[in-house]
């Protein structure tokens, strides 16, 4: 059973800074609804194959393992550790300069999958390889939230 990740929505979506252009924002379709539906709710959603049992991401018609086309959405516990992290010191795109630096990482989630984040919050500067993480979520547009994480106290 999943964890409940809910962040504290604001009124309304955030406005960008004066002079800066608004962030680009995911499509919503049919194919990857439950997936922003969940983000929306606090649950990190992905596809399970009902055949094999593959857990995967990002969303596809067919199972990579089997090929298989049936498929349902699960709850992810939210959980996962750093893979890989890089800094971007400079902004590739002009809604994000006054983000800059920020992190890109690659997120080992526990069920399998990776994803691409952020680690936000505090430690976020220092986040290494193998640092376990817990999704939260960030409301960036009315209906639209992101799936970042946040770092955990190391396991003993």
């Amino acid at each position: 059973m999943a964890d409940s990740h809910t962040t504290p929505e604001p009124e309304s979506a955030p406005e960008p800074e004066p002079g800066l252009p608004p962030k680009p924002l995911p499509t919503v379709d049919e194919h990857n609804e439950p997936f922003w539906t969940g983000a929306a709710h606090g649950t990190l959603r992905m596809q399970r194959c009902l055949d094999c049992g593959h857990i995967r991401f990002p969303i596809q018609p067919l199972c990579p393992r089997c090929i298989s086309g049936r498929l349902e959405w699960t709850d992810l516990s939210g959980r996962g550790e750093v893979f890989s992290k890089a800094v971007y010191r400079r902004a590739f795109h002009p809604a994000y300069r006054e983000d800059v630096p920020y992190n890109l990482v690659i997120v080992q989630l526990a069920e399998g999958p990776r994803m691409f984040s952020n680690v936000v919050g505090e430690g976020h500067e220092t986040a290494a390889v193998g640092d376990p993480l817990q999704v939260v979520f960030d409301r960036v547009a009315d209906g639209i939230h992101i799936p970042r994480f946040r770092r955990l106290p190391a396991a003993d």
